[in-house]
């Protein structure tokens, strides 16, 4: 059916289909409905459309936050069954605590105001709830060594960053390890990135990068398998889950001596 005639039907203007085909407009659940019965949409797959519409009209918790910047990878991940990732230069947000947080965003952000980096810490913990959910997602995390040596707002909070970073990898859902130096140059050495994939065949893998220039979110096929063998590269020169626990330990010994 052309727009028009499905406008016709509902008796509505065809821009008004038109944005709701690109996503541009949210669809109401009358919106969903009326479509479902003129496309003849089966019971079950009506049913599932009308979930959708309902659950697109709650606000997720990031929504109360003026600016965050990553609003739609937090929604992401909240959908993703599987999250692998590679931190280049600090503790990934996982598992970082309140104090290291607002380090980071500071020093990340040279002219960022007092209030948003404020609601930046917030979110960023809140985010941490993610990890304790009812059906937490599968998370690898690869984090390289320079993570575990760069001074971040003092030795007292480095080592209370590495304490969080070995409770927070003995949760059952979660896999850490440590890319070490001695890997050399690789594939990821200036990148940082995660792959988040989704148990529905509707929604395709996406793969979050971020950088000075911004932050870029990838759907291509090419693209997901180039990041694919990244992870599988750096997984395989990384050291072991268990060898990787003790190499933070060992960090977290150099901070409580200084």
């Amino acid at each position: 059916m052309t727009v028009d005639a499905v406008a016709a039907e509902l008796l509505c203007s065809p821009p008004k289909i038109s944005r709701i085909e690109t996503g541009t407009r949210p669809a109401s659940l009358r919106d969903v409905r009326d479509l479902c019965n003129l496309y003849g949409v089966g019971d079950a797959e009506r049913s599932r459309l009308m979930a959708l519409a309902r659950e697109a009209k709650q606000q997720g918790w990031w929504a109360k936050f003026d600016d965050l910047a990553i609003e739609s990878l937090i929604g992401l991940e909240v959908e993703a069954r599987k999250a692998t990732s590679y931190e280049s230069s600090v503790v990934p947000w996982t598992f970082q605590t309140e104090e290291y947080a607002r380090a980071v965003i500071k020093g990340s952000g040279l002219h960022i105001e007092d209030r948003i980096l404020a609601e930046r810490v917030t979110a960023r913990m809140t985010r941490q709830e993610l990890l304790r959910s009812a059906d937490p997602p599968r998370m690898w995390f690869l984090i390289d060594e320079a993570a575990l040596r760069r001074v971040v707002g003092g030795n007292h909070v480095m080592r209370d960053q590495m304490a969080k970073i070995i409770d927070v990898s003995a949760s059952s859902n979660i896999t850490m390890q440590v890319v070490p130096f001695e890997a050399g140059a690789h594939p990821g050495v200036d990148n940082t990135f995660t792959l988040l994939e989704f148990d529905s065949a509707a929604l395709s893998p996406v793969v979050f990068v971020e950088n000075l220039a911004g932050t870029f979110y990838l759907e291509r096929d090419t693209e997901i398998q180039r990041y694919r063998e990244v992870l599988d590269y750096l997984k395989a020169c990384a050291l072991s889950p268990d060898s990787s626990i003790k190499s933070v330990e060992e960090a977290k010994k150099r901070f409580e001596s200084v």
